[in-house]
């Protein structure tokens, strides 16, 4: 297949992938409208945004990471060690402007460690990333065990500042989310960067035998996904003001099921961050009405399992589709 011909499937797959996650996000949502009283409304909505927004963060971050056909599961523990590491130098007399450039730092050199380790020594991302979660969680419960409360008066600050209108409110911490989400559907869209991640996750020997920069993009897009999950860590500790060594465990798939339902192929080269963004509002669709009904928390699980199955599916056929409508056109030519 000539590279036009790769570069309008994935544009095929990414828009009918994309409109199927946002027609879902309006079904849902207008499903708990109908089902619950006071469902639908601008408070609901914004509530969507106050707490999923560390989650977004940390997908838009992994986004970057799928779309060069990698993964990395070390970003709940990143989350984690960034939550117990600030508490900790907090509370030992450290200023916030000092701990938080540094705990960033942490996240970004960690995530390029990985990512030159995966490219220069060819090993297997699932495995060199798994390790990073071992370790990161590991010096979590190096620094504490305990639950360290966070008293710094800038982060109570951010914890509690917030935009006020029409009955609704939006917590400062939403614009550092809105600011990531911006800056990265600029990066992948207008940036030579960009294109190189696209091209990587298309065909990583294609984009070698053309010149792109491949180890530097994949060790990019890991070190980026490390900030990405510093950043939600931080973000994070201004949502709960304190850092436990057990927090978000688990969270790697929740940002990875979002991604996948946001439209990103698992084998990369397809995927927005604005598709991931509408993933993270989906799943936390799904809590609200898991909440409105009563239920056990753990059906969230249940059906964002459900949906990220449906999903895989429907990217497989998507993706047939475009392979026999191509193997049709050229029998034709021949």
């Amino acid at each position: 297949m000539s590279e036009s011909g790769k570069t309008k499937k994935r544009f095929h797959i990414r828009n009918v992938s994309l409109l199927v996650t946002s027609l879902l996000f309006i079904g849902l949502f207008t499903a708990g409208s109908v089902a619950y009283d006071r469902f639908l409304s601008l408070s609901t909505f914004c509530n969507l945004l106050n707490d999923g927004s560390y989650m977004m963060i940390a997908s838009i971050g992994i986004t970057f990471v799928l779309l060069t056909g990698g993964i990395d599961i070390s970003i709940s523990s990143t989350i984690a060690f960034t939550c117990v590491f600030s508490a900790f130098l907090l509370r030992s007399g450290v200023p916030a402007g000092a701990v938080i450039p540094l705990v960033l730092l942490i996240g970004l050199l960690f995530g390029a460690l990985m990512g030159f380790m995966i490219h220069s020594y060819r090993l297997q991302p699932f495995i060199v990333t798994l390790a990073g979660q071992f370790f990161m969680r590991g010096l979590c419960a190096v620094i504490s065990t305990e639950s360290i409360p966070i008293t710094d008066g800038f982060y109570k600050k951010m914890a509690l500042s917030k935009i006020a209108f029409a009955g609704a409110k939006i917590y400062y911490y939403v614009l550092i989310a809105a600011a990531v989400l911006i800056g990265a559907m600029f990066v992948l869209k207008f940036t030579r960067f960009g294109r190189t991640v696209y091209a990587v996750g298309g065909n990583e020997l294609s984009a070698s035998l053309m010149g792109l920069p491949v180890g530097r993009t994949k060790v990019a897009v890991y070190a980026i996904s490390g900030f990405c999950a510093a950043l939600a860590g931080v973000v994070f500790s201004f949502y709960t003001l304190a850092g436990y060594s057990l927090q978000n465990v688990g969270l790697e798939m929740d940002a990875i099921s979002s991604a996948v339902i946001g439209g990103t192929l698992l084998t990369g080269g397809v995927g927005t961050v604005i598709g991931t963004t509408v993933g993270v509002m989906i799943q936390g669709v799904i809590q609200t009405i898991v909440t409105y009904q009563n239920l056990n928390t753990w059906w969230t699980k249940v059906f964002s399992a459900a949906l990220l199955c449906l999903f895989i599916v429907i990217q497989r056929i998507l993706a047939g589709r475009s392979e026999k409508i191509k193997d049709g056109k050229l029998e034709k030519a021949a």
